[in-house]
């Protein structure tokens, strides 16, 4: 999914053309550019219809599969008696959460990263896009399945539905487009966890990774567009497929 689209003996023209039509895409992608994350999707949507399949096998997967065991929920030490009556226990309590949410998703992104050198495969001539079953069943997968491990780690550890999203994602300089899992923490700058690594490495912002821009986000059975404030870099007529 991160070989470039265009054979090297394009390449000069590739630029070329990428330079005329995507003038400036390698700084509209920097901390000042903010984006509309929830917007509905466009009627021709190249996107929607890979969407669409994939939330329909994921969710009868989900009802037809046996119950899960429970799985034990984090927690800390028991709170004991306030030692000081100006202590802000409701304050102490969400640094709490949010320090140890921020470390779980940063181990996440640390263990699929590793996992993708071992288990990481590329798509035949149809991209097809794994539901988690199929991806731990086959033990290997490109990043829209190794992506799903992190996606369904996150969100059986209690991260909320509206908080945590797949996420398709484009390089305008090459035109590739990649899978990784978002947390919006904040609202306007989510965190991104790249499976495989070909985008980023480690959990930073998406403010804090240049030359890539967010183009869809989606879940089992929600799907939204990403909007920007500046001319969108993305071609529509581009085909629906990850590389």
């Amino acid at each position: 999914m991160s070989r470039r689209l265009a054979r090297e003996g394009l390449r000069g023209l590739v630029t070329l053309v990428l330079g005329v039509t995507l003038c400036g895409c390698m700084t509209v992608t920097g901390q000042n550019v903010r984006y509309g994350w929830f917007e509905e999707p466009d009627r021709r949507d190249p996107w929607s219809a890979k969407i669409r399949g994939w939330q329909r096998r994921e969710l009868l997967e989900t009802v037809m599969a046996p119950d899960p065991q429970n799985t034990p929920a984090v927690s800390g030490s028991s709170l004991g008696r306030a030692t000081s009556p100006n202590t802000d226990l409701r304050s102490d309590f969400e640094e709490f959460r949010a320090k140890r949410k921020r470390s779980l998703a940063r181990d996440a992104a640390s263990w699929i990263q590793k996992q993708a050198r071992r288990h990481y495969v590329e798509d035949g001539a149809v991209d097809h896009w794994a539901t988690l079953e199929e991806t731990l069943t086959r033990g290997r997968e490109d990043c829209d399945g190794l992506e799903l491990l992190v996606y369904n780690f996150l969100r059986e550890l209690g991260f909320a539905e509206d908080e945590v999203f797949r996420a398709i994602v484009y390089r305008p300089s090459d035109g590739q487009h990649h899978m990784v899992t978002l947390w919006f923490e904040k609202r306007g700058d989510p965190w991104v966890i790249d499976p495989t690594g070909a985008m980023t490495t480690g959990m930073p912002r998406m403010s804090q990774v240049p030359g890539w821009v967010p183009l869809k986000i989606f879940s089992e059975d929600q799907e939204f567009s990403v909007r920007r404030n500046v001319s969108s870099l993305y071609n529509r007529r581009t085909t629906a497929r990850l590389r």
